[in-house]
């Protein structure tokens, strides 16, 4: 049984591979929290070039806009492979997901709500 950070680990450690091999690279930094039936992943430094050139060179809402309903759209399609990772990660089944980027940070949030809360092996406090 693992302890919650080794699934926090685990859970950052298939995020990161695949936003390498889905968005074409990976986040400068990834953090995942596990909260009871939650599960929180922070990924930052996640637009890539030409998303910042988008961003940039539209007016700042229509280019925010238009980032953020693609990059929605790309997660919802590969939902199916990110609940993979989090039910390997943690046992349990998603029952929703729920996403978000800002286009002034380059930092993205995706919540997972669990079927119910993971079970892990406490660590030893010293």
């Amino acid at each position: 049984m693992r302890t919650k950070g080794e699934i926090e680990a685990t859970i950052c450690e298939g995020v990161a591979h695949f936003e390498q091999e889905y968005m074409g690279r990976g986040p400068k930094n990834i953090q995942s929290h596990l909260f009871g039936d939650f599960v929180v992943i922070r990924l930052q430094g996640v637009l890539t070039a030409a998303e910042k050139h988008l961003v940039e060179t539209l007016s700042s809402e229509k280019g925010r806009d238009l980032l953020k309903q693609v990059r929605t759209q790309l997660i919802e399609i590969a939902r199916p492979k990110l609940e993979a990772i989090i039910f390997s990660a943690t046992g349990e089944k998603v029952v929703s997901m729920h996403h978000d980027i800002s286009v002034i940070t380059g930092e993205e949030v995706v919540l997972f709500t669990l079927a119910s809360a993971p079970v892990f092996r406490e660590t030893k406090k010293f």
